[in-house]
């Protein structure tokens, strides 16, 4: 581990919680490079809904490789991306009835929200945009600025502006009815809120400690979107391609956002790609407004198309992350269940265990890799051990999986 600690900044942070030197992966599984081997509910943070190294996609990404394929290629057209385009509506747009353009910002979830929140200003010629507390959103300025935790808003080093935050679904417990207080700053010129242009939500926040929005709550915030000419930009970055069960996290609502940012397992091999969907009437850029060198990663067009006809040529992926969400969550409610502090959130198969006491969280994952389990922590204290498992995993692989993790739970009581 030394050349690592010498040499790489001290950023760095999942190394941390898992202490080893990975070498190789397929499917479920990671090993080492002394032979151990992890079973991993991690899934490159949600960026490998299916596994490592999955074969079909792997096969496809090496023919092309093997024929001279272009790899890099700005926005250039190349048959690559014309497939990928082709593919996409019609595995996924078509059968959803969504009729938006899309646009390669470049190759990170952060990407695709700066080229949201740019375009979402230039259609309305307003500032604002309303965040949410608790929000994940990335580690750009513009990201950053719709982020909640204090932490990283902190490494910014400069004053983030042009952002209002609004309580997340259940964040006042009740205790308020949903979207009053945000409409009656919408509604009083002497509430200091300047008119938005935007809302940026995401439907379940990942990093922020697995909070689901109720299905009402995004449609309450959808009309209210409507009624106040507000567009809305959903961040499916983490919970989109199927993480929730649908192949959009939003669909259970029945919403159709403004604008729609994907990322991390739309290339379906852990490949940089992301997507901004933008409806027609809103795709005012200019030619070259927006740009990025790396926005047209063609071996990730590959096996993103690969990846749609693999997996989302019917429904059995999605139902199959449904019924296994459910399994998780019933595990993780016997484990709730079986000491005091602990309480179970989640969606489909981003499920989260929190805990009272924040360190239990820690201490908890650390016990699972030491019995070859992976797992992060989340929330803005990291009270959370989030379990987000490969959507291909196999029952077996999430049976061992759930036993080992309730085993390191114990150990930490």
């Amino acid at each position: 581990m030394e050349i690592f600690e010498a040499l790489e900044s001290e950023v760095r942070s999942y190394c941390r919680g898992w202490p080893t030197v990975f070498d190789t992966a397929t499917g479920s599984h990671m090993t080492d490079e002394d032979g151990n081997r992890y079973l991993d509910f991690f899934a490159g943070a949600g960026a490998l809904n299916y596994g490592h190294n999955p074969p079909e996609l792997k096969r496809q990404l090496l023919d092309y490789l093997a024929r001279d394929g272009v790899t890099h290629g700005l926005d250039m057209s190349t048959s690559a991306k014309r497939r990928f385009l082709e593919t996409f509506q019609r595995r996924v747009l078509a059968p959803r009835g969504l009729d938006y353009k899309i646009q390669f910002p470049g190759p990170t979830g952060a990407n695709s929200v700066e080229s949201a929140l740019k375009l979402a200003r230039k259609v309305t010629g307003r500032e604002p945009v309303i965040s949410f507390t608790n929000a994940f959103h990335g580690m750009t300025l513009g990201a950053l600025s719709v982020t909640g935790n204090a932490m990283k808003r902190g490494g910014a080093g400069v004053s983030l502006s042009s952002t209002v935050p609004m309580p997340f679904d259940n964040y006042l417990d009740g205790q308020m009815p949903d979207f009053l207080l945000f409409e009656r700053l919408l509604l009083d010129s002497g509430s200091g809120l300047d008119r938005p242009a935007a809302v940026i939500v995401e439907t379940v926040q990942g990093e922020g400690g697995i909070n689901v929005a109720r299905a009402e709550w995004l449609r309450g915030l959808s009309e209210l979107c409507q009624r106040h000419d507000m567009l809305l930009i959903v961040d499916d970055v983490q919970m989109g391609c199927g993480r929730t069960g649908p192949f959009f996290s939003f669909e259970e609502a029945g919403i159709t956002p403004d604008i729609v940012c994907l990322s991390k397992s739309i290339s379906g091999y852990g490949l940089p790609l992301s997507l901004t969907l933008i409806k027609p009437e809103h795709d005012i850029w200019e030619p070259g407004e927006h740009n990025g060198t790396f926005r047209g990663n063609n071996p990730a067009f590959v096996t993103a198309t690969a990846a749609l006809d693999t997996y989302w040529a019917d429904d059995a992926l999605e139902r199959a992350t449904l019924a296994k969400g459910e399994w998780i969550n019933s595990e993780l409610s016997a484990i709730a269940a079986s000491g005091e502090g602990m309480s179970v959130r989640g969606r489909g198969l981003a499920q989260g265990l929190a805990f009272e006491q924040a360190d239990r969280a820690g201490k908890a994952c650390r016990a699972a890799f030491d019995r070859g389990l992976l797992v992060e922590t989340s929330g803005p204290e990291s009270e959370v051990a989030k379990l987000m498992p490969a959507l291909t995993i196999t029952d077996a692989e999430l049976e061992q999986g759930l036993a080992l993790f309730a085993d390191a739970v114990r150990s930490c009581q």
